[in-house]
């Protein structure tokens, strides 16, 4: 029995260590751009600024994406977590989103969380 015991006592050592290294979703911040007419486009610029005026406020950040052909980006703001975070605090940042496209400039604002896709929809003026 004894025997037994302590061979099973590596294994379960192994199992509960592996479980705990868990992959982490990633942190994602997903923009659409849509025009007046509400009509995604290609290549608008889009550019995030960490909004250090939010309670709490948000480290200084800023990042810059192209939408594809379906009108998105997809920007990785585990960047932005990874600079930043310390232990379980700054789990969350504030961003100022300012899309530009021609002569044309939308804006929107956002919240991302850790391991959370944000998604969020800017429209351009007339």
């Amino acid at each position: 029995m004894a025997k037994k015991l302590l061979l099973l006592l590596p294994l379960a050592l192994i199992f509960f260590g592996f479980s705990s290294c868990e992959p982490k979703d990633p942190a994602i911040l997903k923009v659409f751009v849509r025009s007046s007419t509400n009509q995604l486009i290609n290549g608008a610029k889009v550019i995030i600024v960490g909004d250090q005026q939010s309670n709490p406020a948000s480290q200084d950040f800023v990042d810059t994406s192209y939408t594809n052909s379906s009108g998105f980006t997809v920007i990785d703001m585990d960047e932005y977590f990874d600079k930043y975070r310390s232990g379980d605090e700054n789990t969350t940042g504030y961003f100022d989103i300012i899309v530009k496209y021609n002569n044309k400039v939308g804006a929107g604002y956002t919240r991302c969380r850790i391991h959370t896709t944000s998604v969020e929809t800017v429209y351009l003026p007339n």
